[in-house]
């Protein structure tokens, strides 16, 4: 009995390891895994140790930007352990004894070292098997690392070239004073193809563009914008994805009157920037409604995630915290 349940244990481990790591590396989208989870909030919380008594941005920017390469490592360090640790409870209960024989035929079978020979039909099955996991797992790991660096990089290029037409910090109103001042403002439809574009590959979003569409679709007295409002759903519907992957809660379906984290002050002063710029703009309070009613889309699930990841500040993102009803979940606040 004690066999059966060490083989059972063992099974159940390296099929979750297998599970976790196909669904990591291979899944083409963003999909939860219990052994991630686990791996990613345990960093964080080791990470939310060493910056506790820090109050520079700076510093515990500089500190957290080993968050992620660390947790991948973390990652991939448990697959192998766990791996193992699978292997070494199966090749026990077929009788493999003692446990330190055990885990010298797992760790030899998952290396391809061929450290013990196995004797019994059932010793050879596990000790192919995990050579044949063994060396997938590697193949998988050899590509994973090189392709999300390279994603990485193109990525961020695009967001280095939002400086241009956003500022920095970004705003979304700078893109579209920016483009009146060049006499673009008729591209403006070519940056909202283009960044649909990015929230469909990267499946985030960048604030900045986000609420510029809106201010857009809401502000312009011009023919109705169609790419700013496919760009405004398109991001958002990505935001709401990485929430749940997050696991962070979110109202799926908001009423256009539900209170925002923009004030009407703070669209007032944007409004009074586009007016000065000689943008061609609506009436202030159908404005402000319109902006309203695009923005609590996107705007409870962008406070959560700027929050969650420790944002650059930038205005109306990563500057404030959630309105009066949200409450913290356990992760953000773990972030705190």
């Amino acid at each position: 009995m004690v066999a059966v349940v060490a083989f059972a244990a063992g099974l159940f481990v390296v099929v979750s390891v297998l599970a976790s790591s196909v669904v990591t590396v291979v899944l083409p989208r963003g999909v939860r895994t219990r052994i991630g989870r686990v791996v990613f909030i345990t960093v964080r919380i080791l990470f939310k140790v060493r910056i506790r008594s820090s109050t520079s941005y700076e510093t515990r920017d500089r500190v957290l930007a080993l968050y992620a390469p660390i947790s991948l490592l973390a990652l991939l360090g448990t697959w192998v352990i766990g791996l193992m640790a699978g292997y070494t409870a199966m090749m026990w209960a077929v009788g493999v004894h003692p446990l330190r024989a055990a885990f010298t035929m797992a760790a030899g079978s998952l290396t391809t070292l061929g450290l013990l020979t196995p004797h019994t039909l059932p010793q050879i099955v596990l000790a192919i098997s995990a050579a044949v996991f063994g060396l997938g797992e590697l193949a998988l790991l050899i590509t994973f690392l090189p392709n999300i660096y390279s994603d990485l990089h193109r990525r961020e290029r695009d967001v280095t070239k939002l400086r241009t037409s956003a500022g920095q910090p970004p705003e979304g109103v700078n893109i579209l004073v920016r483009l009146h001042r060049l006499e673009r403002l008729d591209a403006r439809t070519e940056l909202w193809v283009q960044w649909t574009d990015w929230f469909v590959e990267v499946e985030e979003a960048q604030t900045a563009f986000l609420d510029g569409a809106a201010l857009a679709a809401s502000c312009l007295a011009l023919p109705r914008d169609y790419e700013a409002e496919l760009c405004i759903r398109t991001g958002y519907l990505f935001l709401r994805r990485m929430a749940d992957l997050f696991g962070l809660p979110f109202d799926p379906d908001p009423a256009p009157t539900d209170p925002i984290a923009v004030t009407q002050e703070e669209f007032d002063e944007v409004y009074g920037r586009m007016a000065d710029a000689g943008l061609p703009l609506r009436a202030r309070d159908e404005s402000w409604r319109d902006f309203a009613g695009w923005r609590v889309n996107y705007d409870e699930v962008l406070i959560r995630l700027a929050n969650l990841v420790e944002a650059p500040v930038a205005p109306w993102s990563s500057d404030r915290g959630l309105v009066a009803g949200h409450s913290l979940t356990f992760i953000e606040r773990i972030r705190q």
